[in-house]
């Protein structure tokens, strides 16, 4: 997942389209506090971050990203109109990993954080989840009950896997849909159909996904990472 902070509606909602057509996971937020408040629900990949901003600028964002021990190894690229040698030395002195001065080519754009993304990649240890009986390693596409290898479709994976992700936080129905359908699917029943068949392929291990009433769903117990 990216998330992007921008108060320009259509700077937004070009770049998140285009990232999505990439086939990566974004979240636009205007304000910081919208930004804020998500994060806390999901960590994010990778943080596109402008300085500019209302409410808080990015360089205090950043500030605080990498005072946060569970959040400072989000890489971050910021973006801005500033264009002084000031700002851009202060964002990457303060920890960002690349800087983009707008206007900026959407190629570029791509290409940077595709740069990014890779880097980070490379360093990072393979992840995973442990749960009682469950055990799910994303690196490798592997998930175990018991023990045993179950195999899950694309949707049900990607249902499971947005749920590991929120750390036993509660993820809401809408969420979900756009996680796992791109936002493009709304019928109640469709979800619904898909954690109970998520449910019984991980046999004992499905009474772990609670649900949450006129909410969403979470996965229950301590998550091992």
């Amino acid at each position: 997942m990216i998330y992007f902070v921008e108060d320009d509606a259509d700077i937004r909602k070009l770049v998140c389209y285009a990232l999505r057509k990439e086939g990566y996971d974004v979240c636009g937020f205007e304000l910081p506090a919208e930004f804020w408040q998500e994060i806390k629900k999901e960590t994010p990949e990778l943080i596109l971050l402008d300085i500019m901003l209302p409410e808080e600028d990015g360089l205090s964002i950043l500030s605080k990203l990498k005072a946060d021990k569970d959040l400072q190894n989000i890489p971050v690229i910021m973006i801005t109109a500033k264009v002084s040698e000031f700002d851009k030395v202060t964002g990457l002195d303060m920890g960002a990993d690349d800087y983009i001065s707008k206007p900026f080519g959407i190629t570029e754009m791509v290409s940077r954080v595709r740069a990014v993304m890779r880097r980070y990649e490379k360093n990072k240890p393979d992840k995973e989840y442990i749960i009682g009986s469950l055990y799910v390693n994303p690196a490798k596409h592997i998930v175990k009950v018991c023990g045993e290898e179950v195999n899950l479709s694309f949707k049900e994976y990607s249902l499971l896997l947005a749920l590991l992700e929120a750390n036993g936080n509660v993820v809401t129905r809408d969420d979900l849909f756009a996680r796992v359908w791109g936002g493009n699917c709304y019928e109640s029943r469709t979800l619904d159909v898909h954690i109970r068949k998520l449910r019984v392929k991980l046999s004992s291990a499905g009474d772990l996904i609670q649900t949450v009433k006129n909410v969403g769903y979470k996965i229950g117990g301590n998550i091992d990472v």
